[in-house]
């Protein structure tokens, strides 16, 4: 499984990016996908996660409201949209690939290289 985000870049606040995860791999659909972010100085923070199949997805209370996750499986992409952005949306996004457990739980199996998000006021 290869995964490859991007879509980054420095946004004023209170604006809004788009960040995309290409992933790969002939297994890559048996995984949950997730978007997590490592803000400077803090640990690295589930975002946000959806099932290939049913779509079914789950948002944490700490962006909730601002982001939305969805997948694309003509393009076995996963999007996170960014909206409303505060200085504490800077960060390094990550996708990933995994199990969702219950709440924010996800135990990632393959990581993608960071794209990183940095909001000026």
């Amino acid at each position: 499984v290869q995964l490859q985000a991007s879509g980054g870049g420095l946004v004023q606040a209170g604006g809004s990016l788009s960040l995309s995860c290409a992933a790969s791999g002939r297994t890559v659909r048996s995984y949950d996908m997730a978007w997590f972010r490592q803000a400077p100085g803090k640990e690295r923070e589930f975002v946000a996660s959806i099932n290939w199949r049913n779509g079914v997805r789950y948002v944490a209370d700490s962006v909730k409201g601002r982001f939305t996750i969805s997948i694309d499986n003509t393009k076995n992409t996963v999007y996170l949209q960014v909206n409303s952005v505060n200085a504490e949306d800077t960060a390094v996004y990550t996708c990933a690939a995994g199990t969702r457990g219950g709440g924010s739980w996800f135990k990632a199996r393959y990581w993608g290289q960071g794209t990183l998000v940095t909001v000026s006021s």
